[in-house]
């Protein structure tokens, strides 16, 4: 996508049989996920926050100033959920279902962008039924989180992005746009994919005028669908507040002294204990700094960041240190042994270990050379950000995965055709 390539194939399609039932798969594979854990059941820590920001925007019309002590939350899930449960967000089987159903939408995406980059339609669907099946989604749709639809507009911003240049169509880099746009008023991390939006400048196929069309059309859908609530939050606060106030916060946590001890940490029991007395005294500080500011989120983010570098700027090998326990944290195959049973740590380091290698060989030797230089920028522009901010494994999943599982898939069946074709050599 973002260098001169030789005319690829046609693209193929998957067909209404295929799609039907890769989605059918993935939605009893989420619903089954679901029910594992229960329809009615509230387990995700986040989860009360989006449900109150959901029962507000209901009682009120209006969404609240804060949805927790520390921040408020963006507002892309919550409005989600008031659709979803037709105003009724107390239903949470019926916000549960509509999860799984976005992460099966997800999956037939995933398979276009399989079709689209590979043009061969029986690895589309081997990357569908991947994806349908794929652990780490699964886990993102069984409870009440924003992954699902997070992810949903990400993949679909990458696919109409990439679809808009090889067409070109300019209509396709607005929607593109707008699907990112979306994503970061859903998770906030997605600003820092903004200046991939432009991408299509490095596209070497047509003349620098339509490139630079097709960048402009991508950034004018993301402003577009920004610019409302951007507004809005200057509106309330009387300050510049692209989406929320989670900056500051996130930062702090990230690199903050609490960090530092986090590492240090050996079992679950100290993880709890270390959770409790972190989050308490970040909520006192927000209390006063909001006490002391009128509620401004410019000056809590301010107080966050300043605090954060006093702390970190009296042992500068030690942050360079931190950084590198966060991007292994970011990196490795496994979650994090102090929240999950040492049998789920391995078969999951087991599986991630697998799909990774597979990846990486799979970048190695994909065609379209432009698409792969797009997606390692990608990545590593996720890693940078996150490392700089704060690193949560499940953040990872809708980020990474899909790209795990798109050129894994590929590796796998170049594998798999290459052994079947010794095997017929006498």
């Amino acid at each position: 996508m973002v260098s001169a390539e030789q005319s690829p194939p046609p693209i193929p399609r998957l067909g209404t049989r295929a799609a039907t039932l890769l989605f059918l798969l993935a939605l009893a594979a989420r619903l089954a996920a679901v029910a594992h854990f229960g329809f009615s059941t509230v387990r995700f820590g986040d989860a009360p926050a989006y449900l109150s920001a959901a029962r507000e925007l209901v009682r009120s019309g209006t969404y609240p100033r804060a949805t927790e002590p520390f921040y408020f939350r963006a507002p892309g899930y919550p409005l989600f959920l008031v659709a979803a449960t037709l105003g009724h967000p107390e239903r949470i089987a019926a916000a549960k279902v509509a999860n799984a159903i976005l992460g099966s939408a997800s999956v037939l995406l995933l398979a276009a962008l399989s079709a689209r980059v590979f043009r061969r339609r029986a690895l589309a669907v081997a990357t569908g039924a991947a994806a349908a099946l794929h652990p780490g989604f699964l886990f993102l749709s069984a409870d009440i989180q924003s992954e699902p639809l997070f992810l949903l507009l990400l993949l679909g911003s990458g696919f109409l992005l990439l679809a808009a240049v090889d067409r070109p169509s300019s209509n396709l880099a607005v929607a593109a746009g707008l699907a990112l746009a979306l994503s970061a008023l859903t998770r906030p991390s997605g600003l820092v994919l903004l200046p991939l939006a432009a991408a299509p400048l490095l596209d070497g196929r047509y003349p620098l005028r339509a490139r630079g069309h097709l960048a402009a059309s991508a950034l004018l859908g993301f402003f577009l669908a920004l610019a409302p609530w951007t507004l809005r939050n200057a509106r309330v606060y009387h300050e510049f507040l692209p989406i929320n106030d989670a900056g500051g916060s996130a930062f702090y946590q990230g690199n903050s002294d609490w960090m530092v001890r986090f590492y240090a940490l050996q079992t679950p029991d100290q993880y709890r204990l270390w959770s409790r007395a972190m989050f308490a005294d970040l909520e006192r500080q927000t209390r006063a700094i909001d006490a002391s500011s009128g509620g401004s989120p410019a000056a809590k983010s301010r107080y966050f960041v300043r605090k954060t570098l006093e702390e970190r700027r009296g042992d500068p090998a030690g942050w360079a240190r931190l950084l590198l326990r966060k991007a292994w944290d970011w990196l490795r195959p496994y979650p994090n042994p102090l929240f999950w049973p040492a049998r789920v740590v391995w078969i999951v380091g087991v599986v991630y270990t697998v799909i990774t290698i597979l990846a990486v060989l799979g970048l190695l030797v994909a065609p379209r050379p432009g698409v792969r230089l797009f997606v390692l920028a990608y990545l590593a522009v996720t890693l940078t950000a996150h490392v700089a901010l704060i690193v949560v494994w499940r953040y990872r999943i809708p980020y990474w995965d899909p790209v795990l599982i798109l050129y894994s898939v590929f590796a796998a069946e170049r594998i798999g055709a290459r052994v079947m074709r010794a095997s017929r050599t006498p």
